[in-house]
């Protein structure tokens, strides 16, 4: 798989990254470590080298499940991890990413991120200036490779620019959620920052694979995400048998038809999570597909259905 530009740091990613949010277990349901290690490590063999985790994440349970997946292949690879909203003060910054070190079995990361904005979910506020002043203490000490931000929107990474260089931004962007497009995405291609897109296929909505009327299983946080709720799930679902021609013709399926739409946006990389191994397998083939102009606007107008109809609550959970 070609490698792209992290920003304008010596950081080489995969288009398709592997996403561990679901290997922490926590806000998931029927997750196997093993089954995690095998899907991560064939993510790698498919030729997907970048893995983004959190220390948020099960409470560095992911961390450690990357670990034990590839810390024998750890040179071939880039490892990138966030920094919670909890752990913004200058010292929490430096501890936090001692312990993702620990954890993930290394002396460096590639990447690391602020996981959300200082004040998110009842945190305390932190100026971003000491966030960053961390971070590049970090980035001086060699044990961080570049600086990233995630759930930035455009004045909050206007903000932490002034700080330091910030080489990515990592929000929610797939086919069915596009808010980003309109504020922070200018942005990042005047300045040069990737866009690492988590939920990429919706949380698995892309798939094809949610039928109406599913149920979620106790504890699986998909329950309460506004895409499977209502008129935006119907609408979804109209949008699907539209996809699946131009997936046909691609001998594709439409998680693979989404992921290389949005890896064709500017700037964009799409973080894709696995449970298993045939998953990741599926989701490297993404960066194969070779989608014409005329149909990347016409997916462009396909997901629009669901899009334009949509709030301008920029969380996908009702939580």
């Amino acid at each position: 798989m070609k490698k792209r530009s992290l920003g304008s740091s010596e950081v080489q990613i995969t288009p398709i990254l592997m996403g561990t949010w679901q290997a922490g277990k926590k806000m998931w349901a029927g997750i196997d470590d093993s089954e995690s290690i095998r899907a991560i490590r064939a993510a790698v063999e498919a030729g997907i080298t970048t893995i983004d985790t959190a220390e948020v994440y099960g409470e560095g349970h992911s961390e450690k499940i990357v670990a034990q997946a590839v810390s024998d292949i750890r040179s071939r690879l880039e490892y990138a991890s966030k920094v919670f909203a909890n752990h913004l003060k200058y010292n929490q910054v430096i501890e936090a990413c001692n312990r993702s070190l620990k954890n993930l079995q290394t002396d460096y990361l590639d990447l690391y991120q602020i996981h959300w904005p200082s004040g998110s979910f009842g945190s305390e506020s932190v100026p971003i200036e000491e966030t960053i002043s961390a971070l590049n203490k970090l980035k001086e000490d060699g044990k961080i490779r570049a600086i990233g931000v995630s759930n930035f929107n455009r004045q909050q990474l206007e903000e932490a620019s002034q700080f330091g260089k910030i080489d990515s931004l990592q929000p929610p962007y797939s086919l069915f959620w596009r808010k980003i497009e309109n504020d922070a995405v200018p942005y990042c291609i005047e300045h040069n920052i990737s866009i690492l897109a988590y939920s990429s296929l919706a949380q698995g909505l892309l798939t094809g694979k949610f039928s109406p009327g599913h149920k979620f299983e106790e504890g699986d946080h998909r329950s309460a995400n506004v895409l499977f709720q209502g008129e935006n799930f119907k609408r979804a679902q109209q949008a699907l048998k539209q996809l699946k021609p131009i997936a046909s013709k691609h001998s594709c399926t439409l998680a693979q038809l989404s992921l290389a739409w949005l890896i064709a946006q500017p700037q964009t990389n799409a973080i894709a999570g696995a449970r298993t191994p045939e998953q990741a397998e599926d989701n490297a083939k993404a960066a194969q597909v070779t989608l014409s102009t005329e149909e990347l606007q016409e997916i462009d107008r396909i997901g629009r259905q669901v899009t334009d109809r949509l709030d301008d609550n920029p969380v996908m959970w009702d939580w």
